[in-house]
């Protein structure tokens, strides 16, 4: 056999489609953790500077803060190393890695670890997907934010009294009814918007949902490639089977 022919032939044993999951996953979850962690420290500051002076009243939210930004420490760390199983799994059960190990043998071990790989990915999918939705939340709100401060800066919008355009954050339950100022009107608010951190944080938190939903179209590809290898497997052990009788 020729160099070109065993080229061809190593390049029939990859598992495109894990392949394609993995590096879109790795990059949805780096998207999502990155921009999520920095876009969360923003919006601290903002919250700090802005509606909640005084820091005994979002203590209970910053340290809900702090812990969702450790959670997104173990997040990466899981989805780093569960696609690299997966992959490595795509490598092992793909049908053109089984033609080039002519001796290859299902067993039952390897099959119940095949079929573990299907239920956990669907399970992380359906989760992923609460994920993508709760990833939502802040681009709505900082959008509502936005979208008053340009109404209020529209020369169309012939405004007389700027004071009358206000954004309670206290009505979204982020801080208590008792913080203060708890509100911004009018230039406050426009200060709000002309941020750094406000600028910064919104587009993170947009760039970080659209991670989430990059990483929940990888764990699709993923639970249809984890499913085909399972009923790869299966098939190969009844073949066997048949083969010994």
């Amino acid at each position: 056999m020729g160099c070109f022919e065993c080229c061809i032939k190593c390049l029939g044993g990859v598992p495109y489609a894990s392949l394609v999951a993995t590096i879109l996953c790795f990059s949805g979850v780096a998207l999502f953790c990155g921009c999520g962690h920095v876009a969360l420290t923003g919006t601290v500051t903002i919250l700090e500077t802005f509606f909640s002076t005084v820091r005994t009243d979002h203590a209970m939210l910053t340290d809900i803060i702090q812990l969702m930004q450790y959670v997104i420490y173990g997040i990466a760390s899981f989805f780093f190393l569960y696609g690299i199983i997966l992959l490595a799994e795509g490598f092992y059960t793909t049908s053109a890695v089984k033609e080039l190990h002519s001796e290859f043998k299902t067993t039952i071990c390897g099959r119940c670890i095949s079929g573990m790989f299907v239920f956990l990915t669907y399970i992380l999918g359906v989760a992923w997907l609460g994920v993508f939705g709760f990833s939502a939340v802040p681009v709505f709100l900082f959008y509502n934010i936005w979208a008053t401060c340009n109404t209020m800066k529209s020369p169309m919008a012939n405004i007389t009294n700027l004071d009358s355009f206000c954004v309670d954050v206290r009505q979204y339950g982020i801080i208590p009814w008792n913080a203060t100022p708890g509100k911004a009107c009018g230039s406050s608010l426009i200060t709000v918007c002309d941020s750094s951190e406000f600028y910064l944080s919104y587009h993170l938190y947009i760039v970080a949902c659209a991670g989430a939903g990059a990483t929940v179209i990888a764990l699709l590809i993923y639970m249809m490639a984890t499913t085909y290898n399972f009923a790869v497997l299966k098939f190969k052990s009844r073949e066997d089977c048949c083969t010994k009788f």
